[in-house]
């Protein structure tokens, strides 16, 4: 925790050039709404990160095909970041000013979140971290520009020991397991660990932390420890190669991959293909969301893009995991825009401040999301000046060989735990930055 508030006080230095920008947008012009793109197609990452990017651009494209936002048209230009925190912060700054100022940033690192979270206060241009970045930023009370929309990593722990909980037969049963918590060794991995020490003194399960070197591939001694210490259940905090890494070191120590739990990060079709059978019987957390080829946003994605040669990326992806989360996140970027509108100028392009105002005060109905094309994707979210999160909902899917399966009903996070946690760090947050808790004023601006 004393890194994590350091790298929260003291921002990333940029150290050296990054690599080029890529696919940018056609010459886009001060009458367009620009989402810069922090993506990451290449390295230990990159399959990942490469599916998400797709499905966040793509629905830009999506956007444009249905006439823009209220007649707006959008615009975006894509920087590679290579999940590194010191590229992400370049294309931060090279990005943020180009266009008539950028609309908001998905910085897809909890590391390049960290860095930039102080910069994007001074720039006002907001942070959507969906299912990541700093969980404490629930609290808009202390994070003004910083939106853990749906959900982060406290929450995603705290339903995974929901769902472990109820496979026991209720959170008295949990006393005397142990589970390991095996993570990448990173901002990314670490920030659950708070919320598990929580839910292990509530419940009086041992927890076992064992972080595993970035990029994630060598994991031997992690897992002898594993086969030395046989824990009930594995918690999987992986990213990108370190997943199948995972997954393939388990099936050689004789793990059962039925024990084994992801978070949303680690869940998606990349960490699992390549390991087939090896893998059946995985489950992960989803993010509300899990494949959705089916989906009426997958299948307009098909029509208006694919069918017209304008996809970004391959055409058996669309409807994967991380391509609908992307999906989701752009489109949770422009609906915060579209709610500005309603507020500054309906058809007119908006600020980053007032976008700003658009994500907090987001209302997300069941009725607008399958109206959007996502029915049986998500659950309704609204916002507040207080609430940057929303209601956060997770199901578990399971790994059967082939393709991933729900296999378990909607768990919603405990915000009895997880608020006071949240508020407390957001107080510790606001104290070294000498900052007070926003006033009823400053949530009408």
């Amino acid at each position: 925790m004393k890194l994590r508030n350091l790298v929260l006080t003291v921002c990333a230095v940029c150290a050296g050039l990054s690599a080029a920008l890529v696919t940018p947008s056609a010459m886009a012009q001060s009458n367009e709404q620009y989402f810069p793109v922090l993506s990451y197609r290449t390295g230990a990452y990159g399959a990942n990160g490469a599916q998400f990017a797709n499905g966040y651009v793509d629905y830009l494209k999506l956007v444009n095909e249905r006439g823009g936002i209220n007649g707006v048209k959008v615009s975006f230009e894509e920087c590679e970041t290579g999940y590194a925190t010191d590229r992400g912060v370049e294309c931060y700054e090279r990005l943020k000013g180009k266009n008539g100022g950028a609309t908001v940033f998905h910085p897809l690192s909890t590391g390049i979140t960290l860095a930039l979270t102080e910069k994007v206060s001074v720039d006002k241009i907001p942070l959507i971290t969906s299912g990541y970045g700093i969980s404490e930023s629930q609290d808009g009370g202390s994070f003004k520009w910083n939106f853990p929309i749906a959900g982060h990593y406290w929450t995603a722990a705290d339903m995974l020991i929901q769902h472990l909980a109820k496979k026991e037969g209720g959170f008295d049963k949990l006393k005397g397991k142990k589970i390991a918590h095996v993570y990448h060794d990173s901002p990314y991995g670490k920030e659950p660990i708070a919320i598990l020490q929580e839910r292990s003194r509530m419940h009086g399960f041992e927890l076992l932390l064992m972080p595993v070197a970035h990029p994630g591939v060598e994991q031997k001694s992690t897992w002898l420890q594993i086969r030395r210490d046989r824990p009930d259940y594995v918690i999987l905090w992986g990213w990108g190669v370190m997943n199948s890494a995972a997954l393939k070191e388990a099936q050689a120590t004789g793990y059962p991959r039925e024990k084994m739990y992801g978070n949303w990060w680690a869940a998606s079709e990349p960490d699992v293909q390549d390991v087939g059978d090896g893998a059946k019987g995985y489950n992960g957390l989803a993010f509300q969301h899990g494949a959705h080829h089916e989906a009426k946003v997958s299948q307009e994605m098909l029509t208006k893009l694919y069918a017209a040669n304008k996809g970004t990326g391959p055409k058996e992806q669309v409807g994967n995991v991380l391509y609908m989360r992307g999906a989701i996140a752009a489109m949770l970027s422009v609906e915060g825009v579209r709610a500005a509108q309603e507020r500054f100028g309906k058809g007119k392009v908006m600020t980053g401040e007032q976008a700003r105002w658009g994500y907090e005060n987001l209302n997300l109905t069941q009725a607008k999301l399958d109206a959007l094309g996502f029915k049986d994707v998500m659950r309704p979210i609204s916002t507040s000046c207080q609430d940057h999160m929303g209601t956060s909902w997770a199901r578990v899917h399971t790994w059967d060989g082939k393709k991933w399966n729900f296999s378990s009903d909607w768990y919603e996070s405990d915000q009895q735990i997880i608020k006071p946690m949240a508020k407390a760090a957001a107080d510790k947050f606001a104290a070294t930055k000498g900052l007070t808790r926003r006033a009823g004023a400053d949530c009408q601006s």
